[in-house]
């Protein structure tokens, strides 16, 4: 199968003013973990890509213009897609601004008594059946996480939500591979809280390497550890993060 890599970015001027998000020239950037995603990139060893730091950014930059215009300081999802001959293909639609520090819900304890209102708090579901066919890096091959939404009663990425029944539709799902350990959501890499801080899978188990993971992994905020499927129990408490939302906190729901 015939497959391009594939990022979201976040573009959001917030993001210059928090020091960690700083680009590799320590400057405030705009671009949530910008270097990352370069680095992300260059590690598919795509064949014909030509890639340079300055290169990605300029993409950004262009599609940004392109689509803002005037009104410079609307956030905006970035859609990137590097074909293997190494042409760039951008895309950017407007999003909701950042309210905070988007990797402060990573601090959050559900063992404290004061707790932090990092709503809304998504309802996350378990997929009825395992996935296989994922790799570690992201690619414009989505049929495995549209097959596990739509087991859900949840509509392929970027379609509109009201063209499906809302009527008990969760916020995302839960992945898992054959052997039953958990790998991701359909849009997420995902913690657990347990004995006191955040697990995450390895990426052995079929996850994609995110780049939000990482910096969380880079900076403690979470620690890897396979998670088995049969340990998961209803209302426990997840971590979920990528490149464009942030971190968001959210609840098992399990259902018949």
């Amino acid at each position: 199968m015939s497959y391009s890599l594939l990022a979201a970015i976040r573009f959001d001027p917030l993001l210059e003013t928090f020091s960690w998000n700083n680009g590799p020239d320590g400057l405030p950037s705009p671009y949530l973990l910008l270097s990352h995603q370069f680095h992300r990139f260059v590690s598919a060893q795509w064949p014909s890509a030509h890639l340079t730091f300055d290169k990605l950014k300029s993409v950004c930059d262009n599609v940004v213009r392109n689509v803002n215009g005037a009104c410079v300081r609307q956030p905006l999802k970035i859609r990137l897609v590097l074909s293997q001959s190494g042409d760039f293909t951008a895309t950017a639609a407007p999003i909701p601004p950042l309210r905070h520090d988007p990797t402060l819900p990573s601090l959050f304890s559900p063992d404290a008594t004061f707790q932090l209102p990092f709503e809304p708090i998504w309802t996350i579901h378990i997929d009825t059946q395992p996935t296989s066919g994922t790799t570690f890096m992201k690619t414009t091959n989505r049929r495995p996480y549209d097959d596990a939404r739509a087991r859900a009663g949840m509509p392929p990425l970027g379609v509109p939500s009201h063209s499906v029944d809302a009527a008990n539709r969760p916020d995302d799902v839960i992945l898992y591979n054959a052997s039953g350990a958990v790998t991701e959501t359909s849009i997420c890499n995902i913690a657990f809280y347990r004995r006191g801080k955040w697990i995450t899978p390895p990426l052995s188990v079929g996850c994609i390497s995110g780049v939000l993971r990482r910096w969380l992994l880079e900076n403690d905020r979470i620690h890897e550890t396979e998670i088995s499927l049969n340990t998961i129990r209803d209302n426990d408490w997840v971590l979920v993060f990528n490149g464009v939302i942030g971190c968001r906190l959210g609840r098992v729901r399990l259902h018949d």
